[in-house]
């Protein structure tokens, strides 16, 4: 009966290391995906300031040490993520008006990857745009790189369409970058009672009915 109780006693002990060994043999990268996606909730539920370190190693299932390993500070953590969305939200941008040559179709592909990225993770866009670290020098400079890249592309299509001035250009491409951002974002404020598509679509229309007017070279 002793022996059963001592079999009994150890088998949790067994399946807690078999656990912890699994866990640190995880693949680095799955590891850091991992930490990436529980920080994203803790820095989204808390904003930077409110989030501890000590929060995002409990949600993401793992030790302090574990954290510390991939990720020393709480602001590297939140750079990296804060990279990650933006390089992913850049190559959406990019992708959409890459993914025609009717600028028509560009303009409207472009405001609808912008709003299927905000449906598809709301968190990562709060993160991105809804910070309370958005003033931090290293934040803004990243969000204007972000901005510039986007705008400039639309501004080489919109010079080329129209033979506008690049400055011109440029500065409708931020206007078209604009209001893509502030609309969605608006959007996402009224919980799914705007159908997606029909919330870009308008946009898309008022975006196009503006740009389509611009005179072309003769």
């Amino acid at each position: 009966m002793a022996d059963g109780t001592r079999a009994n006693d150890g088998a949790p002990a067994k399946q807690e290391r078999t656990g912890s060994t699994r866990s640190a043999r995880l693949p680095r990268d799955e590891r850091r995906a991992q930490l990436l996606n529980a920080a994203l909730e803790v820095f989204v539920s808390n904003g930077f300031h409110g989030a501890a370190m000590d929060e995002i190693a409990e949600t993401a299932h793992v030790s302090k040490p574990v954290l510390y390993q991939h990720f020393p500070s709480k602001r590297e953590l939140y750079m990296a993520l804060l990279d990650s969305h933006l390089a992913a939200l850049t190559d959406l941008m990019l992708n959409a008006l890459n993914s025609t040559t009717d600028n028509k179709e560009r303009v409207k592909a472009v405001m609808r990857a912008y709003y299927r990225f905000i449906a598809d993770d709301d968190q990562a866009h709060r993160l991105v745009f809804e910070s309370d670290l958005i003033n931090d020098p290293d934040v803004s400079s990243r969000l204007e790189t972000f901005n510039k890249t986007f705008a400039d592309a639309v501004a080489h299509v919109i010079a080329e369409d129209t033979k506008l001035p690049p400055l011109e250009a440029q500065l409708l491409g931020r206007g078209l970058a604009g209001m893509a951002q502030v609309s969605a974002r608006y959007w996402l404020e009224t919980d799914g009672n705007l159908d997606l598509d029909v919330a870009s679509d308008l946009i898309y229309r008022l975006a196009w009915r503006g740009i389509s007017r611009f005179p072309k070279e003769s």
